[in-house]
């Protein structure tokens, strides 16, 4: 009943500073609307026009802590509550006839009237990624994050989720333009020949447009839309305080460990100056590997806000798979394709943590282009280790290795049942190679199937496994839309063991000793200092004759006078002579005094 007039109070709070809102924005538009003379000169319409297309500001709704606070509590009280008509709406007609499920279906009717009309009668799902749209580019790239954790939310709602990854609105290039030249600190007719107005893509926090240098070079603008840094900013502090509230809530799907998780991944990404840099360790890492690129860095170009790199000019897969093209030639691609996922996750530890068809490219010369990188994992040399060791059980077939390695980098959470997650483990390995023999067989959806049989034991795992689990997934779908017979197991295997055979190879391990060296030489110089304190010590603890105290000393004593006193006290409680009690007493004490001597 509490949390029914919590609802209901919540509800009609947050509706009439939704309504005061409304009618403030109304009364802005309808005065602006009255300052305009419909016998106005066409040349002052257009001014106006341009001024209100020059103060577009697509994040204004957001502004202001306060401001926000209600709209996030106003979207997440909505989203309760037609979380609850969603699920009355799901029950059976059985359930729902007479007296059953009363209590639901009373709250359900007591707070449909204050659910958004569009909204109330939608599933559950579906409502999520509506309001999570409303409340604008935060929580659009929240819904991304949450819609890869399949290990912890029903699909049903990460299906749902995935939609938020197209179709996003643009901001008018001139808003962009204005980003580009306050960053670069010159008009932008002075440093570019050319920028296109209509944009490449849009993302929830960025905006790419192609462009051409003065010096002839053709780059890719990605530009952070106007007001998003501000607006993320206050989105963490409010998002960390609503992670509190929902790990009381619903603790079951670890809703502050999933919101701390994005707001670490969020507030690297509004700032491309770590694209930049991760853009630069990838070139590093796959220098040896000409058929790998990576979009160069012009930093001349480039700012906190404003990323020019390189315009890399290749066919999405899904174009590519459509032509008539020779089978040698897709197989030649997706090795490659494979190789390089594989060697980011296990070999290098650093990795493209937000890899889709739409970031690679296939190139000319059969080049696979990889974009889009302010999103990465990494995976510490332990870590990658124990990844590398699971992927190549996985595709060899090892039940027990397999098992072993991934509950070894599991967290167990409270009431966590590690044995039984092993034995589900294991059973979901087996089931999954019976599939094998017939074709069907996916890693990725191995391991997320995995994750999610932890998260059902109490069993939970880093948030790079999610990431890494996107990759591969992506890995498979691209060779099978190239090739739907192709065998994954088998082309993962081959690179797996290459890395291995680096790995092991004898330069690779002097390489390790090597690095070890300082260490060891530190080490084999205090040794004989750590020989002699060792030894001086035991021969004084040997040699050493002076009497010990006695733990249990006054023990006795104790004991003594605690009897002593609980006899006197029953004696008083039974109503026992006096000299009895009296005389209990007096030898409790001095057997205290004794005692304390």
């Amino acid at each position: 009943m509490i949390f029914s007039l919590y609802l209901l109070s919540s509800a009609y709070l947050t509706s009439q500073y939704s309504r005061n809102d409304d009618i403030r924005m109304t009364t802005d538009d309808s005065r602006d609307n009255s300052r305009t003379d419909p016998l106005s000169e066409p040349e002052e319409t257009v001014t106006k026009e341009a001024r209100r297309t020059k103060n577009f500001d697509p994040l204004a709704p957001y502004k202001g802590v306060v401001r926000r606070f209600f709209q996030i509590h106003r979207h997440v009280t909505g989203l309760f509550m037609g979380g609850i008509i969603a699920y009355v709406a799901s029950l059976s007609r059985e359930r729902k006839k007479g007296l059953r499920s009363f209590p639901s279906r009373f709250l359900a009717f007591l707070v449909r009237p204050f659910v958004k009309r569009e909204l109330r009668n939608l599933p559950f799902p579906l409502q999520l990624r509506r309001r999570l749209e409303l409340l604008g580019p935060t929580y659009i790239k929240l819904g991304q994050i949450l819609s890869l954790r399949e290990d912890i939310l029903p699909r049903i709602i990460t299906n749902e989720l995935k939609k938020l990854l197209y179709n996003l609105p643009e901001v008018p290039f001139q808003n962009i333009r204005e980003i580009i030249e306050k960053n670069l600190g010159d008009d932008i007719n002075s440093i570019f020949i050319t920028v296109d107005e209509k944009p490449l893509g849009s993302a929830s926090i960025g905006q790419t447009h192609r462009a051409v240098t003065l010096d002839g070079k053709v780059v890719a603008l990605k530009v952070i839309k106007p007001g998003i840094r501000d607006t993320v900013e206050t989105d963490i502090i409010l998002l960390k305080w609503l992670g509190h509230f929902l790990h009381w809530t619903i603790p079951q799907y670890q809703p502050k460990r999933l919101i701390n998780e994005f707001c670490s991944y969020t507030i690297r990404e509004v700032d491309l100056e770590n694209e930049a840099d991760n853009a630069e360790v990838f070139s590093a890492n796959f220098h040896d590997h000409p058929h790998i690129l990576f979009p160069k860095i012009f930093r001349d170009y480039s700012s906190r806000d404003v990323l020019c790199m390189e315009f890399m000019d290749g066919e999405k897969p899904d174009m590519f798979a459509s032509r008539d093209i020779k089978a040698e030639r897709k197989s030649k691609i997706i090795d490659r394709g494979a190789e390089a996922i594989i060697r980011m996750l296990y070999k290098d530890g650093f990795f493209h943590a937000d890899l889709h068809p739409g970031n690679l490219l296939i190139m000319k010369n059969d080049k696979i282009g990889f974009i889009d990188l302010g999103m990465v994992g990494r995976f510490e040399e332990t870590t990658r280790r124990r990844m590398l060791y699971y992927f190549h059980a996985l595709v060899s077939g090892d039940i027990e290795g397999a098992t072993r390695n991934l509950t070894a980098m599991a967290r167990i959470g409270k009431n966590g049942d590690p044995h039984g997650f092993r034995r589900s483990v294991s059973d979901l390995l087996r089931k999954f190679y019976q599939h094998s023999s017939i074709g069907d067989f996916s890693i990725g959806e191995l391991i997320i199937n995995s994750l999610a049989v932890g998260a059902r034991h109490r069993v939970f795992f880093p948030v790079e496994m999610t990431l890494m689990t996107k990759a591969l997934v992506t890995y498979e779908g691209v060779g099978k839309m190239l090739d739907p017979r192709i065998d994954i197991p088998s082309v993962s295997r081959k690179h797996a063991i290459n890395i291995f055979q680096d790995q092991f190879h004898p330069a690779s391990i002097a390489r390790e000793i090597w690095r070890g060296t300082p260490e060891l030489v530190d080490a084999l110089m205090r040794l004989p200092r750590i020989t002699s304190d060792t030894l001086n010590y035991l021969e004084e603890t040997v040699t050493d004759r002076s009497p010990k105290p006695d733990p249990i000393q006054g023990l006795n004593s104790s004991i003594l006078s605690g009897s002593c006193v609980l006899g006197g006290t029953l004696a008083v409680v039974q109503g026992g002579p006096w000299p009895l009690w009296a005389g209990l007493f007096a030898l409790g004490v001095l057997f205290y005094a004794f005692n304390s001597k």
